[in-house]
């Protein structure tokens, strides 16, 4: 999953002024992504302070699938932490009781935010920035736990395309998220027109926005895995159906 960085508002100010200053974010991230394991109590992050000079606060929460804020049932530990200069630390994501309420035939996605809070200029009449980092998080129950063989034939495998006029409907049966974030009619060709990144929830289906005649009949889409790798699924269609074509699909 790609990393979502948002700016704070003093940093929109900033680029409508158009004033020259680096927009990276001081506090990295060692993941794109954040895989909960359902049986375990807690997961950790590790994070750096990638300013050299000065310390930062790194403050640290969790948002459901709509962007709310949440408390439960997963939280973050601590909430707020400092980070000296070109030091690491941990962030824990911490599960409570009631996390045993989610689904546990099926993934539930949420959000790891992390914001970077500099530390406050002596000199006046300074505009500083504030970076948010915004990443999926998926909460995967202990039953659903892939095995081995599992990422030796990646699930995002069973994916199909079901062809619905000049349109193609991708179909997940897995009980995990699958993000697409290419489309393409060839392995070397561009992104075809009209598609734009998309997450289809397990067991169920969403249509790409491409015209399945831009896609053509060997459609090639590339999904983002576990460790943030971008794998390349190629399909074959026949008769409004298309499978994956494992025979077609290079090695990373």
């Amino acid at each position: 999953m790609m990393l979502d960085t948002r700016f704070t508002s003093s940093a929109l100010v900033l680029l409508a002024l158009g004033l020259s200053q680096s927009a990276s974010a001081a506090i990295g991230l060692d993941r794109t992504r954040v895989i909960f394991d359902g049986g375990k109590d807690a997961t950790s992050v590790n994070i750096t302070n990638n300013n050299k000079q000065l310390p930062y606060l790194a403050q640290g929460w969790i948002e459901d699938e709509s962007g709310n804020k949440i408390t439960s049932p997963l939280i973050v530990l601590p909430p707020v932490q400092r980070l000296e200069p070109g030091k690491q630390s941990q962030v824990k994501v911490q599960a409570l009781p009631a996390a045993k309420s989610l689904p546990q035939d099926r993934e539930t996605v949420y959000y790891f935010n992390l914001r970077e809070i500099p530390p406050r200029s002596d000199k006046s009449n300074t505009l500083q920035i504030a970076l948010q980092t915004r990443v999926k998080l998926f909460y995967r129950p202990q039953a659903i736990t892939p095995s081995q063989q599992d990422f030796s034939n990646p699930w995002q495998q069973r994916l199909t395309l079901t062809r619905e006029g000049d349109q193609y409907r991708v179909n997940n049966p897995t009980p995990y998220y699958v993000t697409l974030v290419d489309a393409r009619s060839s392995k070397d060709g561009k992104t075809v027109p009209g598609f734009a990144p998309l997450m289809v929830p397990p067991k169920g289906a969403m249509t790409l926005g491409p015209t399945a005649t831009a896609l053509g009949a060997t459609p090639h889409l590339t999904y983002v895995n576990d460790y943030g790798g971008r794998p390349l699924l190629v399909f074959t269609c026949s008769g409004g159906t298309c499978n994956v074509n494992v025979q077609a699909i290079s090695p990373e």
